[in-house]
């Protein structure tokens, strides 16, 4: 049986483990199935593999999208240039080449661990139907991991954004110090804050709603709610919304993609 998982801590839900498994259901794919594994601490990760040897393939949530990186013997450009993972491809055709760093033990191991992102991918897929010319300009809420993916699509869309946070960081404006015109001269808006996930769905970045037009576009990468006070705020202005539902069916199929692909990497 060939296993699938997610890591990352705490995995109390988990859009990936119900997808995967009403995919292979759905499909009749009898040889697979899909796991949840809470890992607290990367460097667990070893054990993971020793314990797990069917191992294929794993999805990477937080805390652990940067902190792997390490661990992975070959990266994939895009998510190199992000510098986040969340698809790990677990080949058994060769030896380790880079042996976790030193960090963790594998000689002797015929595992290679390949890392990607497909937050990217997923993003991009289901951004681009959107886009117009007059969202040239974007804000970024947020500059955490999901953060990464948006910036590496925004920069090879050509797309000149601005991001936005709570503290103080060199080249960020701060939510407190936003003012309408910013949000009039940037049409598109992301929020990659965790504000408004369920069950604080009361939450929401504050920005000057009123600001916002029939031109802005308003992504939230939540899914969960459906709608977010953030996106019904903006629709209230006649702005498109858009949830990150999408962008996770799009990056499952990719990982999926990705697992059973018989692409070589240097």
């Amino acid at each position: 049986m060939k296993q699938y998982g997610l890591i990352g801590f705490p995995l109390s839900h988990s859009f990936s483990k119900k997808y995967f498994t009403e995919k292979f259901d759905k499909e009749h794919i009898t040889d697979s199935v899909y796991n949840l594994y809470p890992l607290e601490h990367i460097k667990d990760l070893q054990d993971l593999l020793d314990e797990n040897p069917h191992l294929c393939g794993l999805n990477v949530t937080v805390p652990h999208k940067i902190n792997v990186l390490r661990y992975l013997d070959w990266i994939e450009n895009d998510a190199r240039n992000a510098g986040a993972v969340n698809c790990i491809r677990i080949s058994k055709e060769s030896p380790v080449l880079a042996a976790f760093s030193g960090e963790v033990g594998v000689e002797g191991h015929d595992f290679r661990l390949e890392g990607f992102n497909t937050d990217i991918y997923g993003f991009e897929m289901s951004l681009r139907p959107l886009l117009h010319e007059h969202h040239a300009e974007a804000l970024i809420l947020g500059d955490g991991g999901a953060a990464k993916a948006v910036k590496c699509v925004l920069e090879n869309l050509e797309i000149p954004f601005k991001v936005v946070t709570r503290k103080a960081h060199p080249g960020n404006l701060l939510f407190s110090e936003l003012k309408p015109h910013h949000i009039t001269k940037h049409k598109l808006i992301i929020n990659t804050t965790p504000l408004g996930t369920s069950p604080k769905v009361e939450e929401y970045p504050p920005i000057p709603y009123e600001a916002i037009t029939g031109e802005h576009l308003l992504y939230d990468l939540i899914y969960n709610p459906e709608q977010t006070v953030f996106l019904k705020k903006g629709a209230e202005q006649g702005a498109t919304t858009k949830n990150g539902h999408e962008m996770l069916i799009l990056q499952a199929e990719k990982s999926w993609e990705i697992w059973n692909s018989k692409e070589k990497h240097p």
